[in-house]
């Protein structure tokens, strides 16, 4: 068993605005030290029908914000009569981790969603906030940025999106110890929240 003062760690996360949605995507690995803990974690979460966050950091941490979103996401509907905004959740969120700054959360996260338009932010621990067309995070974030930032154009659309996420991914996996073990992708449109099948995935990168 783990003590409770361990933390499971390692990943690599992206994300990126298309003029016709956001595209999210993360590594599956979660390491414990040097060690693998698990080759199956889920790094991305819905929050609500348009809004999903990527993170990266302490699992345990991760899920116990993704629960206090959600909650908040479907108080927030339920209260004003219409969805929360992306950058209103990246606000809440960003708002809670620098409540905690003198016992931070061991977290960065992704913050992406469709309302008016596509948006991602990222979010550190300490609560500071950045809008941006293309953000990524944790421990293979250099080497995704080094891929997002030659390749990245403003306007492409989310079928392009997709393979670039992946592009990015694929990066840190071979350069980065802690990430790795496949992608799991998400597409947030008009449409709503999507998780792309390994199927999808495996077609889009063969066109």
């Amino acid at each position: 068993m783990l003590h409770l003062t361990e933390k499971l760690k390692g990943t690599t996360t992206v994300g990126i605005v298309c003029k016709d949605g956001v595209v999210l995507a993360a590594d599956k690995r979660a390491s414990f030290g040097n060690m693998v803990y698990t080759k199956n974690v889920t790094k991305i979460h819905k929050i609500d029908e348009h809004l999903a966050i990527a993170g990266a950091g302490s699992v345990g941490d991760i899920l116990n914000l993704v629960r206090v979103l959600r909650a908040e996401a479907k108080l927030y509907r339920a209260n004003v009569g219409k969805p929360m905004s992306v950058k209103g959740l990246a606000t809440l969120l960003a708002n809670i981790l620098n409540g905690t700054k003198y016992f931070p959360y061991s977290v960065w996260f992704l913050v992406g969603g469709y309302d008016d338009k596509p948006r991602v932010f990222s979010v550190d621990m300490a609560g500071g906030v950045t809008e941006d067309n293309y953000v990524a995070a944790g421990s293979g974030m250099e080497f995704a940025y080094s891929v997002l930032d030659s390749e990245y154009r403003e306007n492409i659309e989310v079928k392009e999106g997709i393979k670039l996420a992946i592009k990015a991914i694929n990066a840190a996996t071979k350069r980065d110890v802690f990430s790795g073990d496949g992608i799991l992708v998400v597409t947030i449109t008009e449409e709503g929240y999507r998780e792309l099948k390994n199927s999808e995935l495996k077609t889009l990168l063969r066109q």
